[in-house]
């Protein structure tokens, strides 16, 4: 019984490990998602730029036509609904309702966002892989 007990030690702090590694993972999530919300429920899109994947950001920057007309709307509301869903090991995906209004026209609508993140393990923080919600009318 004696032999095992190093190994059942060691699969006891393995299982441990992970779940801890879990804890701050999900964590990092938590925050990356509220700070996130808070920068585009505030209007700070220079913030909420800084979450989107540097490549991502790359192939699709934001004009200046496109940052100006950020300028005339106000977010009215941004729900969450069911929040982050596991989407394979290391990405979540999360559908957000936004609502905004046109400074200029006091005109209310609203738009879904269907958000992709992406763990990046070696930095231990989440990428935003769908670039700034389009605000633009369709």
């Amino acid at each position: 019984m004696r032999r095992f007990a190093p190994l059942a030690l060691a699969i006891a702090c393995a299982t441990a490990l992970t779940g801890c590694a879990t804890d701050i993972r999900n964590d990092s999530l938590q925050r990356t998602l509220n700070q996130y919300a808070s920068a585009i429920r505030w209007g700070d899109y220079d913030v909420a730029q800084s979450f989107v994947d540097k490549d991502y950001a790359k192939d699709h920057p934001t004009t200046l036509v496109e940052r100006s007309r950020l300028g005339q709307l106000r977010v009215t509301g941004y729900d969450e609904g069911g929040g982050p869903r596991p989407d394979g090991d290391d990405d979540v995906v999360q559908t957000v309702q936004i609502n905004v209004v046109n400074i200029n026209t006091q005109a209310e609508r609203g738009f879904v966002d269907h958000q992709r993140w992406h763990y990046d393990k070696e930095k231990n923080h989440w990428l935003l892989m769908t670039g700034l919600p389009d605000f633009s009318p369709h």
